[in-house]
């Protein structure tokens, strides 16, 4: 079997138009995206959030609700329909591309009747301090899903099925804070910002509780035996016991008997909250690479003044080329995010390059970075501004079709220069004559590197260098990249 290098595509963004089109959308560019070289794509929250069709899905509502019942406003959710998304499901698989469905199980939304219980508000910046007694509180933390009955499942959520909110509707004037329930307590096996980060928003899920813990394993079935899913993005795993995320997936792999695939977002620059989440779940669970983002961000920002030399220094990748799914940008480091990290899209032919032609990592490649993106929203300093994200299609698809015929073999790194690096790749017997990657972030470039492939004429694939390069008896090479750009030398 030939050697084939995977490719993820983010195929959503936050501002995705709320126009139920986006599960056609798939159908109708599933083909095309193959072609190009995408083997799977990491779609949106496909059931129904408190906002109905124009929530994204991360204010968990029904997860039995695909977009099937009369719930929140709408039948459909943002994305579409339920048979819309099996359809778009089906179209992907069609054309040998993997589809990964984003679970989001650490809080729901949208209660439907409010109830009174009692709870002990915590401080929300530490959660180890209790800066009130214990006290009845009213929340809408009953939900009765009247649009869908009993259909699917009968079981109906209660304040017990959670152990934290932070509102409370017989406050009056109360001062910010997070309640937690009344014989609850906060799981230990979550990220230590905030003392204890298990409380993110909305009624967070007690995973503690059998009730909660059968309905979610139960669920994985369901849903994939229904959706014939390949695998998931597990939202904000920060915020969930870890151990819970182990127990889950095998149940799930067990019950479909297929090695689903599976990667967290665990949205953290700190070294030793990401290594024990890796050991509480035995690297089972790939990782977005959040630090080599940040490394980009701050390259695209800094231009000549980074060195490029430390680009991958304590990234994922580096340390943990196996489990770290790389990426340049995503839905929450977007323009006018709560987490807005932008790489400048002048730097962003040079990431992709980086996470696309290069050893190791899943790479994943953000769709407004692909196709563009347009949206208006208001940024932290309550102004309103028009966002254009430019379109790399052009570069990403000639970076794709040499990553499936050329990124192979042996790495050679030649990062000597602060302000320019590169790369080669040896090829292997099914992919031979290797390539030679250049970058610059500040003046005009040139290296000599060695492809491992004597007397072979190379040319640039991105067509900013117009002269070709032969590589010498003992296969080397001086290869060249304009400033601030990247170059792509592939065999003529």
């Amino acid at each position: 079997m030939k050697e084939r290098n995977g490719t993820m595509m983010q195929f959503f963004h936050w501002h995705t138009p709320a126009d139920g089109s986006l599960w056609r959308q798939l159908t109708e560019q599933a083909a095309s995206l193959a072609e190009v070289g995408i083997t799977s794509v990491w779609l949106p929250p496909a059931y129904k959030g408190a906002a109905g069709g124009y929530d994204n899905g991360y204010g968990v509502y029904d997860l039995f609700d695909l977009g099937e019942f009369d719930q929140k406003g709408s039948i459909r959710t943002k994305y579409g329909t339920r048979d819309e998304y099996l359809q778009a499901i089906e179209s992907a698989h069609n054309v040998g591309i993997q589809v990964y469905a984003d679970i989001a199980f650490n809080h729901k939304q949208g209660g439907d009747e409010e109830e009174e219980f009692k709870a002990t508000r915590y401080n929300p910046d530490n959660r180890n301090e209790a800066i009130g007694e214990l006290q009845p509180i009213k929340a809408w933390t009953h939900f009765t899903f009247p649009g869908r009955g009993v259909k699917y499942s009968s079981l109906h959520w209660h304040w017990w099925h959670f152990n934290a909110i932070d509102t409370n509707a017989m406050a009056q004037n109360d001062s910010p804070g997070v309640y937690l329930f009344e014989g609850k307590t906060f799981h230990n096996e979550v990220d230590k910002e905030k003392g204890n980060f298990d409380y993110l928003m909305g009624c967070n899920l007690d995973i503690a509780n059998p009730d909660v813990r059968k309905e979610l394993l139960y669920w994985g079935e369901w849903y994939t035996d229904l959706t014939g899913i390949d695998g998931f993005r597990f939202d904000a795993v920060k915020h969930v016991g870890a151990d819970f995320f182990v127990e889950w997936l095998n149940h799930v792999r067990n019950h479909t008997q297929r090695n689903l695939f599976a990667v967290g977002e665990y949205w953290s620059g700190i070294d030793e909250a990401l290594e024990h989440f890796m050991q509480i779940t035995d690297e089972n669970i790939m990782l977005f690479d959040a630090r080599l983002h940040y490394s980009f961000a701050q390259a695209s920002r800094e231009v000549v003044a980074y060195d490029l030399r430390t680009i991958l220094d304590r990234s994922l990748v580096n340390d943990h080329p196996d489990i770290a799914v790389t990426i340049v940008s995503n839905h929450d480091t977007q323009p006018l995010q709560s987490l807005e990290s932008v790489v400048e899209a002048w730097f962003k032919p040079l990431a992709y390059a980086i996470i696309l032609l290069r050893k190791g990592g899943y790479p994943c490649i953000f769709s407004p970075d692909y196709y563009g993106a347009q949206y208006k929203g208001g940024g932290k300093d309550g102004n309103e501004y028009d966002i254009n994200m430019p379109s790399h299609k052009w570069l990403i698809d000639h970076f794709l079709e040499v990553r499936k015929t050329h990124a192979f073999g042996e790495q050679y790194d030649y990062f000597d220069h602060r302000n320019c690096i590169g790369w080669t790749r040896t090829g292997n017997e099914e992919h031979s004559g290797g390539m030679a990657v250049l970058l610059s972030n500040g003046s005009d470039g040139n290296k000599w590197m060695e492809t491992g492939s004597p007397n072979v004429t190379y040319s640039d694939i991105t067509g900013h260098i117009n002269e070709t390069v032969t590589t010498n008896d003992e296969g080397w090479g001086e290869f060249k990249c304009q400033g601030e750009s990247v170059s792509v030398w592939v065999p003529q």
